[in-house]
């Protein structure tokens, strides 16, 4: 199919990101629960349709803490991110649109707290595709960990895999 073969070849060029961004999403080899209740609801068929230009798109279901959907962008990250704050030993102290996205302080221990410097990315990548240096920040939140290269000092919170495994825990 032609917008996977665009894909592979745009996957490792930052300057393509825009036009994948644009490309219909390939069907998921594997469905959580939700996703599964979803699909027996809806048509039989694997067709992808083409897009509305005049209307959003959502990611897959997910029906997680009354998120009916993925983001599909940083501001889903940040929204979801706030949403498990908490439940993940965070407490946000501050947010803003410049780098980095997010002060909060996290727990280390019983009865202590940890300043850290959180950036907020759809895909871990873009952190470095954005510029930021490493130096300025303690933690990416991201929907997607897929930077191999990250450096050793920031800490990735790769949100889809905490999902998976807030779900598994719950079952």
């Amino acid at each position: 199919m032609l917008p996977d073969v665009f894909r592979k070849f745009a996957e490792s060029k930052p300057e393509w990101a825009d036009v994948v961004a644009l490309l219909p999403v390939r069907e998921p080899k594997e469905w959580t629960a939700a996703e599964e209740n979803w699909r027996s609801a809806s048509a039989p068929n694997k067709a992808q349709h083409a897009r509305l230009q005049d209307r959003p798109t959502y990611g897959n279901p997910i029906d997680f803490h009354g998120m009916r959907h993925e983001p599909v962008n940083e501001q889903g990250v940040v929204l979801l991110f706030g949403m498990l704050a908490k439940e993940l030993g965070y407490v946000i102290e501050a947010v803003q649109t410049g780098f980095p996205d997010c002060e909060a302080k996290r727990r280390i221990a019983p009865g202590r707290w940890q300043r850290v410097r959180i950036e907020f990315e759809f895909e871990s990548r873009n952190f470095r595709d954005h510029g930021h240096p490493a130096s300025g920040c303690d933690v990416i939140v991201c929907w997607r960990h897929n930077w191999e290269e990250c450096p050793e000092n920031i800490e990735v919170v790769e949100l889809s895999s905490v999902i998976k495994s807030l779900t598994n825990a719950k079952d």
